[in-house]
């Protein structure tokens, strides 16, 4: 197998660190500091750029995006520019068309964005959308629509993304999720018609239709992605889930014919079935991982997995066969590692 490029952020360290991983194996190339309260990060990977969300700091006022250069061979990152955000640091970035405009979903401040990005340099946001604790966001991988998931409202907005990157409410403009689930994020599966959003405060998978000419969805089922066994209790905003042994979802990442999705109070990683029409099921097992796990990702071939988590100051990389995980090998990374990204 040939090697690949995995960047983990590690929000506790506000720092960057790259990994290569080949042969089953993490090596650890660098480690890129004062990149300043870095929980989230978009990676351009064919022009090498890394889009990472920032805080204020001694030398910014406001917290914006960073745009960083990737050296493959040392693994280090180099400020490129940056885009100050007065209204608040994203806690979700993702790229579409090519890599040529840029979204963001900002937690805290409970806004939205589109902004252009031209030779790593992103704009000022041209168009934005407000709704309570927005969590993550995504396009489609035509570029046409645009999903931004609200935990606090219970919804999912939908929105057409217009060449000149506005974006227009389609009808209806909000889809709802069940009262009290707390959807955070969403994964989109044009080979099933299908959009996966996975809730934190009930740590479930839902599954929605998705029609590619019209972008609308429409919500189908449900699956869970806690372990049961675990006797945990549904989360309630604003409570602390480990105080009180609730559920708390946070990552999920499509697989193949499964969604991935991980729990933090027990620790867990789930492989949630996908049937053909995109419906999905409980799961048969679930993998205890690193600490408190925020963050993973899949390799582009789907054969290995790298799981980070906030109580945790190492990762780990599993090999995968199916639904099951094997682990390979875990390294250093830094404290609260959150975000796990593949070049």
């Amino acid at each position: 197998m040939p090697s690949s490029l995995a960047l983990v952020a590690n929000s506790g360290d506000s720092s960057i660190s790259t990994f290569r991983i080949a042969d089953g194996t993490l090596e650890r190339l660098a480690v890129t500091a004062r990149i300043t309260g870095c929980s989230n990060f978009a990676v351009d990977a064919a022009r090498g750029f890394v889009y990472a969300s920032v805080k204020a700091d001694a030398t910014h006022a406001e917290p914006g995006i960073l745009t960083l250069t990737l050296d493959r061979e040392t693994g280090e990152l180099t400020e490129h520019s940056r885009v100050d955000l007065p209204d608040g640091a994203m806690n979700y970035l993702a790229l579409t068309r090519d890599g040529s405009a840029l979204l963001g979903a900002a937690y805290s401040g409970g806004y939205g964005i589109v902004a252009s990005v031209d030779d790593g340099v992103v704009s000022a946001p041209i168009a934005e959308v407000r709704f309570p604790r927005l969590h993550s966001v995504l396009a489609s991988d035509d570029g046409r629509f645009a999903y931004f998931v609200s935990l606090e409202a219970d919804l999912v907005a939908q929105y057409a993304l217009g060449d000149d990157l506005a974006l227009t409410p389609l009808e209806p403009a909000v889809v709802p999720a069940p009262t009290g689930s707390g959807p955070r994020h969403i994964a989109l599966d044009d080979s099933r018609g299908a959009a996966y959003v996975l809730t934190e405060f009930s740590a479930e998978v839902l599954h929605f239709d998705r029609d590619a000419e019209s972008g609308l969805l429409t919500y189908r089922d449900f699956a869970p992605a806690h372990d049961p066994a675990a006797g945990l209790g549904h989360s309630v905003i604003d409570e602390k889930p480990l105080e009180h042994h609730y559920v708390w979802g946070a990552d999920l990442h499509l697989g193949d014919g499964v969604v991935w999705a991980s729990e933090r109070t027990a620790s867990t990683l789930a492989a949630v079935p996908l049937a053909a029409d995109g419906s999905v099921s409980a799961p048969d097992a679930y993998t205890v991982t690193e600490p408190q796990p925020r963050g993973f990702a899949l390799s582009g071939d789907g054969r290995v997995l790298l799981a980070a988590g906030e109580r945790s100051t190492t990762v780990s990389l599993y090999a995968v066969d199916g639904a099951e995980l094997t682990l390979s090998h875990q390294a250093e990374t830094g404290r609260g590692a959150n975000w796990v990204r593949f070049v």
